[in-house]
């Protein structure tokens, strides 16, 4: 009944025709724009203002259109942006990395320790966990690799700086203390090269929405009472004490990028880079309350073209 349904869907659903030839590169001939505001009509059920954008998601579709910065590729490569990272704020706060490789059959798991995570560079979500490598599945790793490092990322979502990014696989070292439902990470949004506000968030990355909770602050570390998807934690939720050091480090990484945002790890006292994110949720943000969609993008001065 499943495929029964969805093929019911796939005639008569506008939206799930859509996904599902974008899926297939359908799409691909068509301009970016014209694909934003198609993917915008389906996913926020409005028409998207792309003359005077208002909000923070109309403003972030169209840095995704104007913005095309060659760095950007660079920074979004999580191979690539490491170098820049240990440059600007310190080797010692980038996880150490065991070998990179243009596929996975080029990878030599007698040289890799018994723990390790592998990732893709040039997309969202492409990782796979190893904690011991004598029952790692590496035929379910290949398979899931081999396709991701034919995906190019920046279809689905128009989303630049994927476009250009190498695909290759990564090892880094594996922390035990990421990826728990007690596990925090810290992702902070600069505009302009400052940090806006900050986002505690608690629960396991990349899961349903009930093992996660954000909870944002402003600058001078004042809750803000709004969310987006994830709700806030149910428990006391605070910045930590080296909020300060972690803002500093988001300021020179986000530095002449109009929205950016710098994500981190605490581990053993000591700060760790994550990744910088230019769309947030590839710019389809529900919130709640919705004001905060507008008050956001008041935040965000455009460039001029």
């Amino acid at each position: 009944m499943g495929k029964l349904n969805f093929l019911a869907d796939l005639i008569k659903d506008p939206a799930t025709r859509f996904y599902y030839l974008s899926a297939h590169g359908f799409y691909h001939s068509m301009s970016d724009e014209d694909y934003v505001k198609r993917l915008w009509k389906y996913k926020m059920n409005k028409p998207l203002n792309l003359d005077d954008p208002k909000t923070i998601c109309e403003k972030l579709q169209w840095l995704k259109i104007h913005d095309h910065n060659p760095r950007y590729t660079t920074l979004a490569d999580k191979y690539a942006v490491k170098q820049v990272v240990a440059d600007a704020i310190g080797a010692e706060h980038v996880i150490p990395n065991y070998g990179v490789w243009d596929s996975f059959d080029d990878i030599d798991f007698d040289k890799l320790p018994d723990q390790f995570i592998l990732k893709t560079t040039h997309d969202s979500g492409g990782f796979m966990i190893c904690k011991d490598k004598k029952t790692f599945d590496k035929a379910a790793a290949k398979k899931k690799f081999d396709k991701a490092l034919k995906r190019n990322f920046y279809w689905s979502g128009r989303e630049w700086q994927y476009k250009n990014i190498k695909p290759r696989i990564i090892a880094d070292k594996y922390i035990d203390s990421l990826g728990r439902p007690d596990s925090l990470e810290y992702k902070l949004t600069c505009i302009d090269g400052k940090v806006a506000f900050t986002t505690v968030c608690k629960g396991i990355a990349h899961t349903d929405l009930s093992l996660r909770s954000n909870d944002h602050f402003d600058r001078q570390g004042n809750k803000m009472p709004w969310y987006a998807y994830y709700k806030p934690s149910k428990e006391p939720v605070s910045l930590p004490p080296q909020i300060d050091e972690m803002i500093s480090y988001a300021e020179k990484l986000s530095a002449g990028i109009p929205y950016v945002r710098a994500d981190f790890y605490i581990v053993d006292g000591v700060i760790y880079f994550g990744e910088l994110t230019f769309n947030t949720w590839d710019g389809f943000m529900i919130f709640e309350p919705d004001e905060w969609d507008r008050k956001l993008g008041d935040m965000i001065t455009l460039p001029k073209l």
